[in-house]
């Protein structure tokens, strides 16, 4: 008899409070590594400030892809699933990948471009606001690791036949929806690569965001896959508001969602 796995449930649910460990762990460090960056002295402190979070990325990425090929591990086995098999560890970003997206979370920090309005803030008020911005791209960098790690996985091992999207129950609209289409998830061509370019990034196909704790169940060869009560809500609603209004689905599913899911999304009360 196939067993049955899902994106809902205490396996998924643990591994998420696992890597979301971890990111409390690596806001603290990152914490410490703001007072590299001095206001007063911005061009000359920036490089020692990005190298000091892209080593702190490493730390807690490699932490990550274990929890991640752990976790693999542990699903494959939960699977009875023979033969052996080694999960590919994902890499650690490139320095040049941090350096770039922190300098995009600082951008506002610098004197504006000509004939563009510079910031009125203080520039205290400022550097606050690209802090948590770049403690959301570091987050999504460290997290991509686990999460490649699976995809990797599921790429490699002829066992695994797809993945589906665990989203948090607090998760955000584009999250929800693609977890509600349940274990579709190969390539990318079936990740939603075109769904919206709002989430773009070369790191995940099924674009992650910052501050995203989505995880990945991986389905093997003989598991029946069954949408978690919650996911299968989330279908509901898209397929009565949404699903018939081409180019528009997006929006009226974040409306239903707003209306209709018990779970709301963050900001809509």
């Amino acid at each position: 008899m196939a067993s049955t796995v899902s994106d809902g449930g205490r396996d998924p649910d643990r591994y998420r409070a696992a890597q979301r460990g971890l990111t409390r762990l690596l806001l603290r460090d990152l914490r410490s590594a703001r007072r590299l960056l001095v206001p007063t002295r911005l061009r000359q402190a920036m490089p020692d400030w990005i190298a000091a979070v892209h080593a702190l990325i490493g730390q807690y990425g490699s932490a990550s892809s274990a929890l991640g090929a752990e976790w693999y591990d542990a699903q494959r086995a939960a699977a009875a699933v023979r033969g052996p098999f080694t999960v590919p560890v994902a890499d650690v970003p490139p320095e040049g990948q941090t350096e770039a997206s922190l300098r995009w979370a600082t951008r506002d920090l610098w004197p504006a471009p000509s004939g563009e309005t510079a910031r009125q803030e203080p520039i205290e008020t400022r550097l606050e606001a690209a802090f948590d911005v770049a403690d959301g791209v570091a987050q999504k960098l460290v997290a991509d690791q686990g999460r490649q790690t699976i995809r990797q996985a599921v790429r490699q091992d002829r066992e695994a036949v797809a993945y589906a999207r665990a989203a948090a129950l607090g998760g955000c609209f584009f999250c929800k929806l693609m977890a509600s289409r349940g274990a579709v998830y190969k390539d990318a061509q079936t990740a939603g690569r075109d769904a919206n370019d709002r989430f773009s990034g070369d790191a995940s196909v099924v674009k992650f965001h910052n501050n995203c704790h989505c995880t990945i169940v991986p389905v093997f060869r003989g598991q029946r896959f069954e949408l978690s009560p919650h996911a299968s809500e989330w279908d509901r609603l898209y397929q009565e508001y949404a699903a018939g209004h081409p180019g528009d689905q997006l929006r009226l599913f974040r409306r239903a969602l707003a209306e209709h899911d018990s779970n709301p999304l963050p900001g809509s009360h």
